[in-house]
């Protein structure tokens, strides 16, 4: 049991009141709104379905901390801000996360010390990551309440800085940096793949294996819908394209400008310019053409965006195969890709999705994916309680302050655990909707975004 200090802290006094401290404050938490993320989880069944995809080799009549409410306690504490398993060392006797995680709130009984959590970590073998894997994409499947008629895939690959020696480490020219190179899959803000891979590769490395996996599972989720795939220049590669046309995939990927490119454009490239000489307003101008690189098996349909300003052309291309008018595609499809860069960075940034310093790579990965399912957490409150609301389109640090960390203090006994939470606490009307909305029947959820604009 704790023993506490007794002493008191003496403040500068305010007015001709005293202002101590001390520690007596007893069972108290400063993240009671993680709570609601419990109803998330229960709702979706995320723990339940990532504990069946990992075996757990422990002789059961041993075991004290089982590997569901381990699974729990680390998604949880990341989606909470706690990036490090260090922080669990305290944080297995915080009483919300004890509950949150379905363990009893009491001192004596601990969540998962760091050294059984990164035991956790290391055991994880690649057919396990593989099962991880498939229960993102049916955690996105199981999102929606009817079958989509058209989804719109973004790929993108990012640097993930390392400054040890893991396995798989390699200096990346672009980044300047050794790093990993995860591969991202998003469908508007719905995660479906979060693939870690070494940085001495091409950004498009597996990802004609990863779409096809994909493309399977969703088609046979709903055979009639139809798939386009975004992404920048960086995926704009013939077997990749070559695979989408023989299989009714369509594609809008951005086009490294070149010399060829710059003669094929010269006529939209040109009328810019002379728009731009006569009103001198920066100018625009779309238009379309044939094209094939050398390396290509056929030509295929390229856009032009023509832009000039006073700094100058500076011409933009990108190959698609869906039908629609070049500024529309461009605009409305291909410019709403950089929509995705943000739910990377929540990711990195809010989720700890960088912190991969194991030695093993597929630790490494497998500390990707548990950041990744707390994306789904995260994301399936805002889809599910957070439409309508302030924090509707809030990135996950902002719901994190608003909404996680509730001060509280925690009273048990026999029949119940009850949180007192915070009487100031300035976010007590959202704090209501979203758990009036998470207890409500699960079949007036909201269907999630996703959905393809912009293609005829």
């Amino acid at each position: 049991m704790t023993h506490c200090n007794r002493e008191t802290l003496d403040f500068a006094s305010l007015g001709s009141q005293a202002v101590v401290a001390d520690f007596q404050g007893g069972r108290l938490t400063s993240d009671a709104g993680i709570l609601l993320l419990r109803e998330v989880g229960h709702r979706l069944g995320l723990y339940d379905a990532l504990d069946r995809a990992i075996p757990d080799p422990r002789w059961l009549p041993t075991v004290i901390h089982d590997q569901k409410t381990m699974l729990a306690q680390r998604i949880i504490a990341l989606a909470a801000g706690y990036e490090d398993l260090n922080d669990h060392r305290t944080l297995r006797t915080d009483p919300a996360l004890q509950v949150a995680a379905g363990q009893a709130p009491e001192e004596e009984s601990k969540l998962a010390s760091p050294p059984t959590l990164c035991r956790l970590e290391n055991r994880i073998d690649r057919p396990s990551l593989v099962r991880i894997a498939k229960v993102l994409v049916d955690q996105f499947i199981a999102s929606h309440l009817e079958p989509p008629d058209h989804l719109i895939l973004d790929f993108d690959a990012t640097d993930d800085p390392i400054h040890g020696h893991q396995d798989g480490r390699h200096f990346h020219a672009y980044y300047d940096n050794y790093c990993f190179l995860p591969l991202y899959v998003f469908c508007g803000d719905e995660l479906l793949v979060a693939y870690l891979r070494p940085s001495k590769i091409d950004a498009c490395k597996h990802t004609r294996a990863v779409l096809k996996l994909l493309v399977r599972r969703l088609r046979a989720a709903w055979p009639g819908v139809k798939i386009t795939i975004r992404g920048d220049s960086g995926f704009c590669r013939w077997r990749l394209m070559r695979w989408c046309d023989s299989h009714g995939i369509g594609y809008v990927l951005g086009l490294a400008k070149n010399p060829a490119l710059k003669r094929a454009g010269r006529d939209e490239i040109e009328r810019a310019e002379r728009q731009f000489r006569r009103s001198g307003q920066p100018q625009r101008v779309f238009g379309s053409f044939s094209y094939g690189a050398g390396t290509w098996d056929r030509p295929r349909r390229v856009i032009v965006k023509a832009e000039h300003t006073a700094k100058g052309t500076n011409p933009r291309f990108v190959v698609v195969n869906v039908p629609g008018d070049p500024q529309d595609l461009y605009e409305e499809v291909y410019c709403q890709r950089g929509e995705m860069e943000n739910r990377i960075k929540e990711q990195q940034l809010d989720l700890f999705a960088d912190r991969t310093s194991c030695h093993r790579l597929l630790a490494n990965q497998f500390r990707l994916l548990l950041s990744s399912a707390a994306y789904v957490l995260v994301q399936a409150l805002r889809r599910l309680a957070l439409r309508g609301t302030d924090l509707a389109r809030a990135q996950v640090g902002t719901i994190r302050l608003k909404l996680f960390k509730v001060a509280a203090r925690v009273k048990v006994s026999v029949r119940r655990v009850v949180f007192h939470l915070a009487s100031s606490y300035p976010y007590q009307g959202v704090f209501r909707e979203v758990y009036t909305r998470l207890r409500a029947d699960p079949a007036s959820r909201d269907r999630p975004a996703g959905l393809a604009r912009g293609i005829g």
